[in-house]
């Protein structure tokens, strides 16, 4: 008979199925980029166990190619991936009193993709358990390792991912994740949830134009959140 934090664990599993198999596109290209730049199958296999970012790993791949010392592989991967740390400061409130080592957990494997299923399973209103979260988690990343690995193996065999629509795995899972986000304050009709979504827009967009996407992705998080803060009520 399973427990209850099995069965948890087990939908935060079923819960990731989407995910998993967007990463096993994007994660394969990602491999094949990696040992097209020269790194080794335990090197492919560190850097996603790490790294743990599609777009830090492409981008590490793209500034090696062009040796960029290493100082400022490091800040530029910092900065793209500094949003990581606002997705996880957004969703501490649900696990407040859960223990240091359960939610370093947590957010040490949240990602964009892991963060719109847990945000999205929120807005409906179902009781995200700390054992749903580490099934989600940790299937996405396996998944992802194998991914990189299988990548690294076979990459030599396919010298064009994008012929096979490899690289749209990625922006396909955001936009449906995305989709799915919106779906429900859409519905309710909520001018909270339009001024949020109106305000991170506006921001990126300007942003866009006036600084890098990794400024601006963080600009527009930061100027949604404080919509929602300043909107009385709470995010609907």
């Amino acid at each position: 008979m399973e427990t209850v934090g099995y069965r948890r664990f087990r939908e935060g599993v079923q819960a990731c199925v989407p995910t998993m198999m967007g990463y096993l596109g994007i994660g394969f290209a990602a491999g094949v980029v990696e040992k097209g730049v020269g790194l080794s199958l335990w090197q492919i296999a560190a850097l996603s166990l790490l790294v743990y970012a599609g777009s830090g790993q492409f981008i590490i791949c793209g500034l090696l190619a062009l040796n960029a010392p290493i100082p400022s592989i490091i800040v530029t991967v910092f900065l793209v991936n500094f949003r990581h740390l606002l997705m996880s400061l957004s969703v501490t409130s649900y696990f407040r009193g859960k223990g240091l080592w359960q939610t370093i957990g947590i957010g040490s494997l949240l990602t964009d993709e892991s963060y719109g299923v847990l945000t999205t399973a929120l807005q409906a209103g179902h009781k995200v358990s700390v054992a749903w979260c580490h099934g989600l988690n940790v299937a996405a990343y396996l998944v992802w390792l194998v991914a990189n690995v299988l990548g690294g193996l076979f990459g030599q065999f396919l010298t064009d991912p994008a012929r096979f629509g490899l690289d749209f795995a990625l922006t396909a899972m955001f936009l449906g994740l995305w989709l799915f986000q919106v779906d429900l304050p859409l519905k309710k009709r909520t001018s909270q949830s339009v001024r949020i979504l109106l305000a991170v827009v506006v921001t990126l967009v300007v942003g866009m134009r006036l600084f890098s996407g990794e400024i601006a992705v963080i600009a527009a998080t930061l100027v949604g959140c404080m919509v929602g803060l300043l909107t009385e009520g709470g995010v609907q």
